[in-house]
């Protein structure tokens, strides 16, 4: 933790988060990529992903921006990501400087020997914090509330 003035005289801690879930899925890799990519999909696979509007041009390509809001631990947060890099059918992450926090989330997809498609995802954050009164929470589910984040069926 790092600590640094805050606008009101109060030294601010910075957090630093870092949340890596992976999940296996019994369907094409490219399947699931494809589906898990598409920012327009994550309202129907992200419990906490309510809105999402492209900032640019609708195309996932390094550089396009997309707004999320999102509500978490019973707050509505608003943020624009960018697109850092996207590799179809492999890898894509995205970061953010404005919003709530500067955050970066990136996904990975990789074919397992049994099959499956394995899909990580990390997001890693940091967060000014008012100090020891606001303490920074997080809430990392179960690989059980994981799975049933991702479809077990992509529609066509």
């Amino acid at each position: 933790m790092a600590s640094r003035p805050g606008g009101s005289g109060k030294k601010e801690e910075l957090m630093e988060v870092d949340v890596l879930t992976d999940i296996e899925i019994e369907r094409p890799r490219s399947e699931v990529a494809d589906y898990v990519s598409d920012p327009d999909n994550a309202t129907a696979w992200y419990e906490n992903i309510k809105k999402v509007e492209w900032k640019s041009p609708k195309a996932l390509k390094v550089g396009a921006k997309v707004a999320f809001e999102a509500r978490f631990l019973g707050r509505t947060m608003a943020y624009t990501y960018e697109i850092k890099d996207y590799v179809p059918g492999q890898s894509l992450v995205m970061s953010t400087a404005a919003g709530p926090f500067p955050m970066e989330t990136s996904y990975r997809f990789s074919e397992t020997p049994s099959g499956t498609t394995k899909v990580e995802l990390r997001t890693g954050a940091a967060r000014r914090d008012s100090g020891p009164s606001s303490p920074l929470r997080w809430r990392v589910q179960s690989s059980e509330r994981i799975a049933r984040i991702f479809p077990t069926e992509v529609d066509s």
